[in-house]
């Protein structure tokens, strides 16, 4: 296993371990990948049962994304110390966002390095 593919696994058991924590349950699936500059995060079936049903309406929907939104403004700084400490480089800014029509979370992470061409020089 390649030591990019080895950190890409580390990050996902790391952010499967932190929505356990946080809402209660996993992600369906998470795939990380390491892109340059980025780390990049992507979740599926992350949403609660309550959530789900409460989604059935579109201003279920609305409420459901913006109460999400705010979750993650929560845990902003945790997310990206976990993401500096595992990659060993400074998180410079992070975006994310939920799709509530179908589940899908993502996250990106931009770094102050280019990881990718940092982890294929080592």
């Amino acid at each position: 296993m390649s030591q990019q593919t080895l950190l890409e696994k580390q990050i996902c058991e790391a952010f499967i371990k932190f929505q356990r924590e946080l809402v209660g349950r996993g992600p369906e699936t998470t795939k990380a990948m390491i892109c340059r500059d980025m780390v990049i995060v992507r979740s599926k079936g992350v949403l609660t049962k309550e959530e789900k049903h409460v989604s059935s309406t579109r201003k279920g929907r609305s409420l459901v994304k913006q109460l999400r939104m705010e979750l993650r403004e929560s845990y902003l700084e945790q997310i990206e110390n976990m993401v500096a400490d595992l990659t060993k480089c400074q998180v410079v800014s992070s975006h994310g966002d939920i799709s509530i029509r179908t589940g899908e979370q993502i996250e990106v992470f931009i770094l102050n390095t280019d990881l990718e061409r940092k982890i294929k020089t080592n």
